[in-house]
């Protein structure tokens, strides 16, 4: 063997080395910044001390009541403090923390809480009716259900008969909170839709949230105490990673319930807000707002966008109102945003409308992903750097999900041969930016939201005057992507569009029903199969003829 000097014979110990962890950003910030405000809601403001001994509170109610690693804690909420919160008090205690999106209908809450083996669920009073009916609908009637107290929200049905703040009193605020045994232990779970209806179960571990909030930092020059508004649902990558990042900046969290454009800009003067993130359509949203909303705005916030790209006009718009726009990209599966279109300034010459083209490019890989390729899906061979050739888009990195929450198969099917295939069709450009082209699975996102369009036929073919259904991406300004139908009725049917788009709301939650419905015969193959490209180029030329 080679004689290394560096082979000194010492082990890791607790003095060298312990697990990353992002719960350690809000125990620093709570020591080093104490009385600095942390969280904004409403009325509610409290410190970085403040934030941390009520993490600890409720991480010592729920470990005092046995819950512990191996264990889910579920949480159906909007951008309040308790959901907050839950990103540190859950893994404090061990236990994984799963933020269940608020758009899902009792069906599917009721797959997740199944799935997840959810022992704990924090219900947001916005979301009670449709949390009871998921647990009924589960059967889950041994959940531990915590009712949250939101009196800006007003009176709603309890349907556990613990509430958040009595739960809370039964923990102390000098727990000792748990740290991870490993840097792989598993810290959240996050379901994201895939091509099938149920949705698959994508775990997060400390080392890659840690890694990844920091990040956040770095890759978007934040500086210390930004103030960030929660426009982007933390249900979401859980916050594309910024509850840990805001912790580790000592910044502000103004929450928001919802998120419209009058709230967002009566936050943004009042709180002096620096950045927030949100998809394309909270984009579109602000730029089409009434003018006396932006009036006495600060130039200079910084956006992070993502989700469905955002239409080059939008970023203009943003960046003539004062924004300064970031353009990333990434998945579920590696903790929001792995991607960005990092700026380089001599791009700042270039006129607005060039700005805006090249932001609406992917970019390049983050501080904390390793790896960034376009290649071809079976050889797994780079395509060529010229803007044209298509490839799949593979990542590798600390940044890539653990793993799929009891579905090895996908697994598998998910990482190839050293990489994480993502599933995006791309392009690699000369300067080494990537540019997203399509989807290869027909993944719909709408509102920054996943959408299954076999999920979304299947409700179409349940229409008793339906014989074939096919759903596309259809280009919008405002939503980034809504689906579009292309739909052949039976023989002598009179039903109409609008009949159609009820029965789909009817019948699935009502994000995912489609916005348009084009009747007629459907493009195949020789074999019979689809030819969705064609419907999608279909779908592309409405959007452009209005």
């Amino acid at each position: 063997m080679e004689h290394n000097i560096y082979n000194i014979g010492v082990e890791q110990t607790p003095a060298n080395y312990l697990a990353l962890t992002p719960v350690s950003f809000l125990e620093r910030s709570a020591r080093v910044f104490p009385n600095r405000l942390a969280v904004v809601y409403n009325e509610t403001r409290r410190s970085w001390g403040e934030t941390y001994a009520r993490c600890r509170q409720m991480a010592g109610a729920l470990a005092a009541r046995g819950y512990g690693p191996g264990d889910t804690i579920s949480i159906m909420a909007t951008n309040i403090p308790e959901m907050f919160e839950a990103h540190f008090a859950v893994p404090m205690t061990g236990a994984v923390l799963n933020a269940i999106n608020t758009r899902l209908d009792a069906e599917a809450v009721a797959f997740i809480l199944s799935h997840a083996e959810t022992k704990v669920i924090f219900v947001d009073p916005e979301f009670a009716e449709i949390v009871d009916r998921a647990v009924h609908i589960a059967g889950r009637r041994n959940l531990l259900v915590v009712n949250i107290t939101d009196p800006s929200f007003g009176p709603a049905r309890k349907i556990g008969a613990l509430d958040y703040e009595a739960l809370l009193a039964e923990g102390t605020p000098n727990f000792a909170w748990r740290r991870p045994e490993s840097e792989w232990d598993a810290i959240t779970l996050n379901y994201t839709s895939g091509t099938t209806g149920n949705p698959k179960g994508v775990i997060y571990h400390h080392r890659g949230a840690h890694l990844n909030a920091m990040t956040n930092i770095v890759a978007w020059n934040m500086g210390d105490r930004p103030v960030y508004l929660w426009t982007l649902p933390m249900f979401h990558c859980n916050g594309w990673c910024f509850p840990w990042t805001i912790a580790a900046a000592a910044g502000v969290a103004v929450c928001l319930r919802a998120v419209r454009d009058e709230a967002i800009f009566r936050a943004m003067k009042a709180e002096g807000v620096t950045h927030f993130c949100g998809a394309s359509v909270v984009l579109a949203m602000l730029v089409h707002a009434p003018a006396e909303m932006k009036e006495g705005l600060a130039p200079g916030i910084k956006v992070l966008t993502g989700g469905a790209p955002p239409p080059a006009v939008i970023i203009e718009k943003m960046e003539a109102l004062g924004f300064d726009v970031t353009h990333g990209y990434g998945l579920t599966e590696t903790y929001g945003p792995a991607v960005t279109c990092a700026w380089h300034e001599e791009w700042d010459a270039l006129p607005l409308p060039e700005r805006a083209r090249l932001k609406a490019r992917q970019g390049v890989r983050n501080h904390a992903m390793e790896d960034l390729m376009v290649a071809h899906p079976d050889t797994m061979e780079p395509v060529p750097a010229d803007g044209q050739t298509m490839g799949e888009i593979f990542m590798r990195g600390n940044n890539v999900m653990k793993g799929y929450l009891k579905n090895p198969s996908a697994t598998d099917e998910a990482f190839r041969g050293g990489w994480f295939a993502s599933g995006d069709l791309g392009v690699m450009h000369p300067d080494g930016y990537i540019e997203l082209k399509d989807r290869s699975k027909d993944i719909i996102i709408s509102g920054g939201e996943n959408i299954s369009s076999i999920e979304v036929e299947d409700v179409l073919y349940k229409h008793p005057e339906v014989m074939e259904a096919a759903v596309v991406a259809r280009p919008h300004e405002r939503w980034g992507e809504t689906p579009c139908a292309f739909v052949t009725l039976r023989k002598g049917s009179t039903i109409g569009e609008a009949e159609l788009i009820a029965h789909c709301r009817q019948n699935m939650a009502h994000f995912k029903a489609p916005k348009t419905v084009v009747f007629g015969d459907l493009p195949k193959t020789s074999t019979g199969k689809v030819q969705k490209f064609l419907l999608r180029d279909r779908a592309r030329e409405m959007e452009l003829q209005g």
